[in-house]
C-alpha cells in the first residue's frame, strides 16, 4: 500500500521532471538574437531609453538585442508586428502607459488584450509631469488656473502633445478633481505645444523632465507645480501637487515597460525580468536616466501586472466622464 510519504515524493518527481525543460530553456535563452518591437519613433524618449537597457542586455546575454521601430496608428502598427512574430520566445515589445491603461477606455475595440496577449515583464522608465505655463504668464500656481477656469468655464485653454496624450487625460484628471471645464488644444508634437506654451498661445500644458525641460532651463517657460506624491530632486523648489489639499490627487506621469507574449514560459519570463532588473540599477544606467528625467521602478512582473490593472481602473472614471473616444 502507497503511503502518503511516497505519493508526496512521487509527485514532487513528477513535478520537477516537469519543471526540468522550462528551466533548460531559461538558462539557454537568449538562443539567438532579441528582438524588441516598439511603437515610438527613433529617437524619441523611450526609444533613446530602450538602446541604453538594449546595450547592456546585449552584453549580458551575448546576443544583439535589435530595437525595431514601428511607429504610427495608436501603436497598433507594432503590435500587429508582435503577435505576428514567431512563438519562440525571442522577441518582446516595447509599450507605454496609454497602450495599456488609457487605450481600453479610449477605443471601443482594441485590436490586441492587454490581459490576454500580455504578460508583463518590467517597467523601463517612469516620468512625471510638470504643469508648465509661459515664462511671462500672470499664473503663479496651479490654483490660479483653477480659480480662473471656475470664473471663466472654457476661458482657459491647455495645450497637449496628441489626443489622448498623457497631457490630455492627465488635464481631464485636473477637471474632474476641481470641477471646472477647460479647452483642450491638441498639437502635433512637443516643440510646436511647448512653444505656443511660452508664447501663451494656450494657457498652460503637462510636461516632463524630457519633452519641456529644455524650454524650461531656456527660461522660456516656468514649472508652477510637480503632479506628483513628492517633488522632484532635479527641481526642489517646485511644489509637489500632493502638498496642497485641493490638488491632492491630481498624479500624472507616463511609462513604458517591456510586455513578453502570452504563453512564455514562466522561467523564462522571471530570467528577462531579472535581468532587466538588473542593469537598470547599472551607474551607468542610472547616470544616463538622470540626464533623461526618468527614473525606473523596480517591479516584478507580478507588481507591475497589478499596478496596470490599478491605473486602468483609476482612468476609466475620467475618461468616461470626458467622453473621450479616438475611434
Amino acid at each position: 500500500m502507497t503511503t502518503r510519504r511516497e505519493t508526496l515524493q512521487r509527485l514532487a518527481l513528477a513535478g520537477g521532471i516537469a519543471l526540468a525543460p522550462a528551466l533548460v530553456l531559461a538558462q539557454d535563452f537568449p538562443g539567438k538574437p532579441v528582438r524588441i518591437i516598439t511603437p515610438f519613433p527613433a529617437g524619441s524618449g523611450p526609444d533613446a531609453a530602450m538602446r541604453v537597457l538594449g546595450e547592456q542586455l546585449a552584453r549580458k546575454w551575448s546576443q544583439p538585442v535589435v530595437i525595431d521601430n514601428r511607429p504610427g496608428g495608436n501603436g497598433f502598427i507594432a503590435m500587429a508586428g508582435f503577435k505576428a512574430a514567431a512563438a519562440d520566445h525571442h522577441t518582446l515589445v516595447l509599450l507605454d502607459s496609454n497602450h495599456t491603461t488609457t487605450h481600453p477606455h479610449t477605443f471601443s475595440r482594441l485590436p490586441y488584450d492587454v490581459d490576454k496577449d500580455l504578460l508583463p515583464v518590467g517597467m523601463i522608465l517612469r516620468t512625471p509631469f510638470f504643469v508648465a505655463v509661459a515664462a511671462d504668464s500672470p499664473y503663479k500656481s496651479v490654483e490660479e488656473i483653477v480659480a480662473a477656469a471656475k470664473a471663466k468655464p472654457g476661458g482657459v485653454n491647455y495645450g497637449s502633445w496628441f489626443l489622448g496624450s498623457p497631457g490630455h487625460i492627465g488635464a481631464l484628471q485636473l477637471q474632474a478633481l476641481r470641477g471646472v471645464k477647460m479647452t483642450h488644444v491638441p498639437y502635433r508634437d512637443f516643440g510646436q505645444l511647448y512653444t505656443a506654451v511660452a508664447t501663451r498661445e494656450v494657457d498652460w500644458a503637462l510636461g516632463s523632465v524630457a519633452s519641456a525641460g529644455q524650454m524650461e532651463r531656456s527660461g522660456r517657460i516656468r514649472f508652477l507645480a510637480l503632479a506628483a506624491p513628492a517633488r522632484d530632486p532635479l527641481y526642489p523648489n517646485v511644489p509637489a501637487t500632493a502638498e496642497s489639499a485641493q490638488l491632492r490627487g491630481f498624479d500624472v506621469s507616463a511609462w513604458a515597460g517591456l510586455f513578453a507574449p502570452a504563453g512564455m514560459p514562466a522561467a523564462v519570463l522571471e530570467r528577462i525580468a531579472a535581468d532587466l532588473a538588473q542593469v537598470i540599477t547599472l551607474p551607468e544606467v542610472v547616470q544616463r536616466y538622470r540626464t533623461f528625467g526618468y527614473e525606473a521602478p523596480p517591479l516584478t512582473p507580478a507588481a507591475y501586472r497589478e499596478l496596470i490593472r490599478r491605473e486602468t481602473a483609476a482612468w476609466s472614471g475620467v475618461i468616461r466622464a470626458a467622453n473621450l473616444k479616438l475611434d
